[in-house]
């Protein structure tokens, strides 16, 4: 038995993700993480491995999550791929009727989603091709010469090449959507096509079921009065009301056929030249009349353009008042995590910024000359045989705070003799802490004096000359812990990329696009 599961759920399920992203009940966010590539793959920047999906990689994640960004309702769109008008290329026109054993006649696409239908022009405004030059003495179509930059509600040529192209406007790209989603490789739809006001005029001038294009697969030969018009020529179907005009050369022979009356309702039809009048001749002339989508075109632009790919955009910048997103260190992962939830709490995470790492405020008469080395390991006796160990994220020698974070690799081991054995209490951490017992507050910096937690310091900012510098965390004796309790929420996408290394002036756009 053969089944299929079609392109209408994958558009299908594009909207319902971008509904639940915009669902107040709901959190998303992007995150940026893993600062030693080089541990996981010495040639990590220049073949970075595909991530795996497994519930082990999953922890992974969470382990050198570094900071997460929230996706609003306004950073969420369906997409579609970007097609730039370009002269001289030869478009797909749309058809109704596209399949493997009907294929687009210019890029031989076996759907109407893959052909090349539809382009943006310089304007960033978005049209479908109706009809690119097709016909018995054309049957690839013909290069399109001038570029559509209209408005108008119903479909026309673009110029006066006489290249043959029909164009449909659809709508045009907001400036905000451009900077936002438009991408390499894909170009935005607008958002609640059906009852926003912004593209009303086209979607109300949809009419179902309506006939704008009918084709001449068969000139015929012998039709009666050379160089004549038959106006009104009905199309028979399962609408009503749909006719055209046919036009006869000197050689006898059809010409030209154009909509007069684009009638509706329906999903076949067929040129009926006995009821318009036009001789069959000795050959009779055949047409192919293309049926718009459900709605008609510009009802249902999803559904007209294909729309089941979702990009999610978010901008990461250094924030003097939350500066979550550390500098000085690499990132060589992003990804997007769904309903995280708050550290220490079941409630979701709902901040803007949040880090995904601990802190510790440091102090000592060398904190501001002190250097940790990215990705290297510091320690604290926490009392007599336990220590705690994290690995360095990143450290600010103005305000004394070291980033950090611990993961498995961490984990303490028993020592028998020279040998190691397993961890005892599998992959429990032990955490720094304020009130060490027999251990000490202090940690030892790569290149510097030992310094100490300051135990002493509780808040969210600091001031130092005169000026306040705000952490991004709270503080509690001198520990903070991350904002986002991990672990929580599923890991919905990952992407491992070359590495980069963030500057103090540096800006990040993210775009993630999800296929559906």
């Amino acid at each position: 038995m053969s089944a299929i599961i079609t392109d209408q759920i994958r558009i299908l399920n594009a909207s319902n993700f971008v509904a639940g992203v915009t669902n107040s009940s709901n959190s998303y966010y992007s995150f940026i993480g893993l600062t030693n590539p080089a541990d996981y793959q010495t040639d990590w920047d220049e073949n970075p491995p595909s991530p795996k999906d497994n519930f082990n990689q999953e922890s992974d994640y969470w382990d050198t999550m570094v900071a997460l960004k929230k996706i609003n309702s306004s950073d969420v769109k369906q997409v579609v791929p970007k097609r730039v008008w370009s002269s001289g290329t030869t478009y797909d026109m749309y058809r109704h009727d596209y399949s493997r054993s009907n294929t687009a006649v210019v890029s031989g696409s076996t759907s109407l989603y893959l052909a090349n239908y539809f382009v943006m022009n310089s304007d960033f405004r978005v049209y479908i091709c109706l009809q690119n030059g097709i016909g018995p003495d054309n049957t690839s179509g013909r290069p399109s010469l001038d570029e559509p930059t209209f408005t108008d509600l119903e479909p026309r040529s673009a110029g006066t090449s006489g290249d043959g192209y029909i164009w449909k406007y659809l709508y045009t790209i907001k400036p905000s959507d451009v900077a936002k989603f438009e991408s390499t490789d894909y170009m935005p739809v607008p958002s609640d096509w059906a009852t926003s006001t912004d593209n009303s005029a086209v979607r109300d001038n949809a009419v179902d079921g309506s006939i704008k294009i009918v084709t001449v697969t068969n000139k015929g030969v012998g039709l009666g009065t050379a160089n004549s018009i038959y106006t009104s020529v009905p199309i028979k179907g399962d609408g009503s009301g749909a006719q055209c005009t046919i036009v006869i050369d000197g050689n006898q022979q059809v010409s030209s056929v154009t909509v007069s009356n684009q009638g509706s309702g329906y999903t076949y039809g067929n040129v009926d030249l006995v009821a318009g009048g036009v001789p069959t001749g000795t050959t009779r002339p055949t047409f192919n009349v293309i049926i718009p989508p459900q709605g008609g075109h510009g009802y249902d632009i999803y559904r007209e353009l294909g729309a089941y790919n979702v990009l999610l955009y978010s901008r990461i910048e250094n924030d003097n008042t939350n500066p979550d997103f550390i500098t000085g260190n690499q990132i060589a992962r992003v990804g997007v995590v769904e309903n995280p939830q708050q550290f220490g709490s079941t409630t979701l995470l709902s901040a803007d910024k949040a880090s995904a790492v601990g802190a510790l405020k440091l102090v000592g008469a060398g904190y501001s000359t002190a250097t940790f080395t990215a990705d290297s390991y510091f320690t604290q006796t926490v009392s007599t045989g336990t220590t705690a160990v994290g690995r360095v994220v990143s450290y600010n020698q103005t305000t004394g705070v070291l980033k950090y974070w611990q993961d498995r690799s961490l984990a303490g081991f028993n020592t028998v003799g020279t040998a190691q054995t397993q961890p005892t209490y599998g992959f429990d951490l032990t955490e720094f802490t304020a009130s060490p017992g027999t251990g000490s507050l202090t940690i030892t910096p790569t290149v510097g004096v030992d310094l100490n937690i300051d135990s002493n310091f509780t808040g969210i900012s600091t001031v130092i000359n005169n000026r306040t510098y705000y952490l991004g965390q709270t503080f509690t004796s001198g520990i903070a812990n991350p904002e986002v309790k991990k672990h929580s929420g599923s890991i919905i996408y990952v992407d491992n990329r070359p590495s980069i290394t963030r500057s103090s002036n540096q800006k990040e756009d993210i775009k993630v696009i999800l296929q559906f």
